[in-house]
C-alpha cells in the first residue's frame, strides 16, 4: 500500500473560483465548467439552449431541469428538487436513479455501438498476429530467407506507417467524416489491403501493401477508444479501455487459429504453398463486419455538437440513453465542456504545454516509458515471430506447423490472463502491478534465451508461455490505461496521440530489427529483451507515480513532484522493501509528500484517494458514481 503525503500551500477556507475566468487552471474548468453557477442561472442557461440551438419550444423545461443535473448528476436526490416535489417527473427520476443503481443497463443502441467497437479491436490484434504463421512461407515464396533486414521491414511496414502517417490522419478523417465514417473508411484501407496481400508475387508488393495497412489500423485504433468514449455513460466508460486492449488480445488469438485452421490448403510438400495467401488475407473479413455495424450505430454526440447539429447531436444522445433528461443532461454537459476546451484552445498552444509545463512533462513522461515498455518488454516478438523461433532451421511442412501449434497457445494465453486484468489492475493499482511483473518477465526471457535450442522446441515454448501469462496482467493492459488517465482533460487528446505514435513507432523498431538480431546472435536475443525488462523495472521505480483512484486535482499533485523527488521515494520505497520482506526489519511505509491546494493530511492510496469525484458546485469534477479515466474533455 502506497502513503501520500498532502501539504497545505493554501490559506485554510480558500473558496474556488465561482465562475469561469481566465484565472481557473485547465483542470479545474474542464472538471466541471458549471460549478459556482446557481440554480437561477442554470435554468436560464437551459432554456436559452433551447432557443439558441433550434430544439423546439416544447423541450425548455426539460433543458431547464437538465441544466442543473449537468452541474450535479445527484442533485434529483435532494429533498427539495422538482424530481422530488413533482409526481409527474417519476419516470425522469426513476430513469437517472437506475443509471446509478445499475450499472449495465443501457439501451440496445448502445451495447450494439460497444459490440461494433470490441469486433474492431480483434480486428486489430488479428491484423498483427496474422503474419505469424503467413511469414514462415512468404519469406521463402520471396526469398527473403537471406536478408533479414528485408524480412523484418515487410513485417514492420504497417507499423512504422501508423507511426508516421496513420495515426496523425486521425484528426482529419475524424474532422470532415465524423467517428462513424472514420471506422468506416479505416475498415474498408483494412480488408482491401488484407486482401490485396494474398495476391503479391514479390517482396516489394508485399511491402507495400502492408505499408498501406498501416493507413487503416492507424485511425482504427485511435478513433474506436474515443468514440466509444464519447457514447458510454461515465459508470460504464472507464472499463472500455480494458475492453480495448481484452478485444485486441481475443483478435491476436483469433489470428494464430486461423493460421492453423488455414495450413493444410494446398499441397505445400509438392506444390507451391498456397496457405500463407490465405493466412495474411483472413483478416479482411472482420473489418467488414465492423464497416456493416457501423451503418447502425448512432454518430458520437460530441462531433455533431462541433458541426453545431444539435438536433441530430440531441437524437443521437436519445437512442444512447434511456430517457429524455438524460440524453438534455448530457448534451448540455458536452456542449459547456467544448466551450470551455475552445477558450482554453485560444489562450493556450496546448502541444507546447505538454513540455512545458512540469505537471504534464511528468506525466508525459511516466506515460512515454510505459509505452516504450510495452513494446521492447519483447510481446511482439513473440505475437510476431514465434513460429519462426520455433521452427529453428527446420523447412519441412511437419516442423513448421508444430511450430505454429506452439504460437497459438501464446495467444490462447495471452487472451485467457488478460481476463483477470479486468479485476487486478484498479485492486493492486497500475504502478505495483508493473514493479511486480517486470522482474518477473525478465526472468521469463531469460528462461526463454536459456532453453532455445535448435529442435527444442517443447523447452522453448516454456519460457514463452511463462512471459505471457506474467505480461497479459501487467505491462498487456496497463499503457493505455495509464496514458488516458495521467494526462489534464485539456491536452489528453494529444497526449494520447503522441502515447498511441510513440507505441506504434517501437512497434515497427523491434519488428525489423529482431530478424537480423536474432540471426545474429540467436538465442541470446531474448537475453536482450531479458535486459530491458531489467532496465524497464529500473524506470518505473524511479519516474512513475501511481495513479489508481485518484481524482483529477489528486492527479495534478501526484505529477506536480518532481522528477528527482519522485527516484528519491522510489529508492526509499525500495529501501524499505528489502528491509521489510528480506530482512523482516520493522518500519514505516515512506510518504510521497505532495504539493496540493488544500489542507495538510495523510491519505493512503485506495482510501483516502478514491475514484469519486468531487461534488458539482465544489470547483472539482462531477459528482459521478466512479472514476472516469477514459474521459477526453467529453461530457458523460
Amino acid at each position: 500500500m502506497e502513503i501520500v503525503e498532502i501539504a497545505n500551500t493554501t490559506v485554510d477556507g480558500e473558496n474556488p473560483p465561482s465562475s469561469i475566468s481566465d484565472s481557473i487552471s485547465p483542470e479545474r474548468l474542464l472538471a466541471n465548467p458549471l460549478a459556482g453557477k446557481q440554480r437561477a442561472e442554470l435554468e436560464e442557461l437551459g432554456s436559452d439552449f433551447v432557443k439558441e440551438k433550434g430544439l423546439g419550444a416544447g423541450y425548455g423545461q426539460l433543458f431547464q431541469r437538465a441544466a442543473l443535473l449537468a452541474q450535479n448528476p445527484l442533485s434529483f436526490r435532494e429533498a427539495d428538487s422538482e424530481f422530488q416535489t413533482n409526481d409527474g417527473l417519476g419516470a425522469e427520476r426513476d430513469a437517472l436513479e437506475r443509471e446509478l443503481t445499475h450499472k449495465w443497463d443501457h439501451p440496445k443502441s448502445l451495447y450494439m455501438l460497444v459490440v461494433m467497437c470490441a469486433l474492431g479491436a480483434a480486428a486489430q490484434g488479428w491484423d498483427e498476429t496474422a503474419v505469424n504463421g503467413a511469414n514462415t512461407f512468404y519469406q521463402e515464396a520471396f526469398n527473403m530467407a537471406h536478408s533479414k533486414w528485408v524480412y523484418g521491414s515487410v513485417n514492420a511496414a504497417p507499423y512504422l506507417c501508423c507511426a508516421f502517417i496513420g495515426c496523425w490522419l486521425t484528426e482529419p478523417l475524424n474532422h470532415y467524416c465524423g467517428r462513424r465514417g472514420a471506422i468506416f473508411v479505416s475498415c474498408v484501407i483494412s480488408s482491401v489491403t488484407c486482401l490485396g496481400q494474398g495476391f503479391t508475387q514479390t517482396w516489394q508488393q508485399m511491402l507495400a501493401a502492408r505499408f498501406l495497412l498501416g493507413l487503416g489500423i492507424g485511425p482504427k485504433s485511435a478513433t474506436i477508444p474515443v468514440y466509444a468514449s464519447e457514447c458510454t455513460p461515465p459508470a460504464i466508460r472507464g472499463g472500455l479501455v480494458m475492453m480495448w486492449q481484452m478485444w485486441t488480445a481475443f483478435g491476436i488469438m483469433l489470428g494464430l487459429l486461423v493460421d492453423m485452421a488455414l495450413f493444410d490448403l494446398g499441397n505445400g510438400a509438392k506444390e507451391e504453398v498456397v496457405n500463407w495467401r490465405f493466412m495474411i488475407a483472413s483478416p479482411m473479413f472482420l473489418p467488414l463486419i465492423v464497416c456493416a455495424l457501423v451503418y447502425f450505430s448512432p454518430e458520437s454526440p460530441r462531433w455533431y455538437i462541433k458541426k453545431g447539429n444539435y438536433e441530430s447531436a440531441f437524437k443521437s444522445l436519445i437512442r444512447l440513453r434511456h430517457s429524455e433528461i438524460q440524453a438534455a443532461r448530457d448534451l448540455i454537459y458536452i456542449d459547456v465542456l467544448l466551450k470551455a476546451e475552445k477558450r482554453i484552445s485560444k489562450r493556450r498552444n496546448r502541444l507546447v504545454e505538454v513540455f512545458t509545463i512540469p505537471r504534464n512533462r511528468h506525466a508525459f513522461q511516466a506515460s512515454f516509458i510505459v509505452m516504450i515498455l510495452q513494446q521492447l518488454c519483447g510481446i511482439n516478438v513473440l505475437i510476431y515471430y514465434s513460429s519462426e523461433v520455433l521452427k529453428g532451421s527446420k523447412t519441412d511442412y511437419k516442423s513448421i506447423r508444430h511450430a505454429l501449434e506452439g504460437s497459438v497457445g501464446i495467444g490462447v494465453i495471452n487472451f485467457v490472463f488478460a481476463l483477470p486484468a479486468v479485476r487486478t489492475i484498479d485492486t493492486f493499482g497500475r504502478r505495483n502491478l508493473l514493479l511486480f511483473t517486470f522482474p518477473l518477465m525478465a526472468l521469463c526471457m531469460l528462461i526463454t534465451s536459456l532453453l532455445d535450442k535448435d529442435g527444442k522446441t517443447p523447452l522453448t515454448l516454456i519460457g514463452m508461455y511463462l512471459f505471457a501469462l506474467v505480461y497479459s496482467p501487467g505491462e498487456g493492459p496497463v499503457p493505455f490505461v495509464y496514458s488516458a488517465e495521467c494526462y489534464p482533460l485539456y491536452i489528453r487528446d494529444i497526449g494520447m496521440a503522441i502515447a498511441t505514435a510513440v507505441t506504434w513507432l517501437f512497434n515497427g523498431l523491434l519488428t525489423i530489427t529482431w530478424p537480423p538480431i536474432h540471426e545474429w546472435i540467436e538465442s541470446a536475443a531474448f537475453a536482450i529483451y531479458a535486459g530491458l525488462n531489467l532496465v524497464g523495472f529500473v524506470l518505473i521505480l524511479l519516474f512513475v507515480p501511481e495513479t489508481r483512484g485518484c481524482t483529477l486535482e489528486e492527479l495534478s499533485s501526484i505529477f506536480e513532484v518532481s522528477s528527482k523527488d519522485q527516484a528519491k521515494y522510489g529508492i526509499r520505497q525500495m529501501r524499505w522493501f528489502f528491509g521489510r520482506w528480506m530482512l523482516r526489519r520493522r518500519g514505516k511505509m515512506p510518504a510521497l509528500k505532495l504539493e496540493n491546494r488544500g489542507k495538510g493530511e495523510l491519505r493512503r492510496r485506495g482510501v483516502g484517494l478514491q475514484g469519486q469525484m468531487g461534488g458539482g458546485t465544489n470547483g472539482r469534477s462531477r459528482d459521478f458514481p466512479e472514476d472516469d479515466p477514459l474521459s477526453v474533455g467529453e461530457g458523460p
